[in-house]
């Protein structure tokens, strides 16, 4: 497979007509964003069957950064989408294999922790109630997204006396004074 047909197959699969394939080809960022529309209509489809496919097309771009950082939109999406850690856990735990098409670690690594970060808060919106130590094994924006979006009054208590930012805290704080809480 080369750079032209990767591009070519994704946007033909999404429908996306008004991106010019030479262009993007030839322009990373352009190229780019054509990935994060592919994203979203990859994300907005009732199947997941073709999700890993995607993943490794994108994956084989030579610019690893928007490779990475399609690939982390579609977890991002996909994860806001679920019902709960299973699903999840199970979706995610087909691309996995797709990510040692990155040469970087580090960026393998971020979405690993990503796909982490979500499974820890599809448990937590289960009603999970996790420890200190749970807590501190998600990264600090994983913490925030839970300060600013979780319902559960005791979440937010352990956010507010455990999160791993003053920022994280007192979002929790604030916020476990509100009166939308759940116990």
């Amino acid at each position: 497979m080369t750079l032209r047909s990767d591009v070519a197959e994704l946007l033909a699969e999404a429908a996306i007509l008004d991106v010019d394939v030479e262009d993007a080809v030839a322009d990373g960022h352009v190229r780019s964003a054509a990935y994060q529309r592919v994203v979203l209509v990859t994300a907005a489809s009732q199947s997941r069957e073709r999700d890993r496919a995607i993943v490794a097309t994108i994956l084989r771009d030579p610019d690893e950064m928007a490779s990475k950082t399609a690939v982390v939109a579609l977890v991002d999406h996909i994860a806001m989408k679920a019902t709960g850690p299973a699903g999840f856990r199970q979706w995610s735990a087909e691309l996995l294999p797709e990510l040692n098409r990155l040469r970087t670690d580090a960026f393998r690594e971020f979405i690993r922790r990503r796909i982490d970060d979500w499974l820890f808060r599809l448990t937590v919106e289960e009603g999970h109630v996790p420890t200190p130590s749970e807590l501190a094994k998600v990264t600090d924006w994983m913490q925030r997204v839970l300060a600013e979006r979780s319902t559960s009054a005791a979440v937010l208590a352990l956010l507010a006396e455990s999160g791993s930012t003053r920022k994280i805290r007192n979002i929790a704080k604030n916020r476990a004074g509100s009166r939308e809480l759940r116990a």
